[in-house]
């Protein structure tokens, strides 16, 4: 009798998360994906207001916030948001599975 194996592995993305901010000098993407550390995600400005930073990410639901200048933000363009337990919202990205 023959084995079957399973090949399928679930497949990382590269998602790009874009914010618009003129007057911003520095603007971090932060969330549950890099455990909330400003330190990992830097975005990059253009010049003319649009940041962004790209990332590899599994399968999920991920909780995130912009810190531009030291002040949290959420994405105004995510319809998607979270309570958190310092009474704002942290908006919500669902990235849907790819299988190889």
């Amino acid at each position: 009798m023959a084995k079957v194996t399973s090949t399928t592995k679930i497949k990382r993305r590269k998602i790009t998360f874009f914010l618009n901010s003129s007057d911003a000098k520095e603007v971090i993407l932060i969330g549950d994906f890099n455990k909330w550390n400003p330190k990992k995600h830097p975005m990059k400005g253009d010049g003319n207001g649009m940041w962004k930073k790209s990332v590899m990410l599994v399968p999920g639901s991920y909780e995130y916030k912009f810190l531009v200048d030291g002040e949290w933000k959420e994405d105004p363009q995510s319809i998607h948001k979270s309570a958190n337990c310092f009474g704002t919202y942290n908006s919500v990205f669902n990235l849907t599975a790819d299988l190889v």
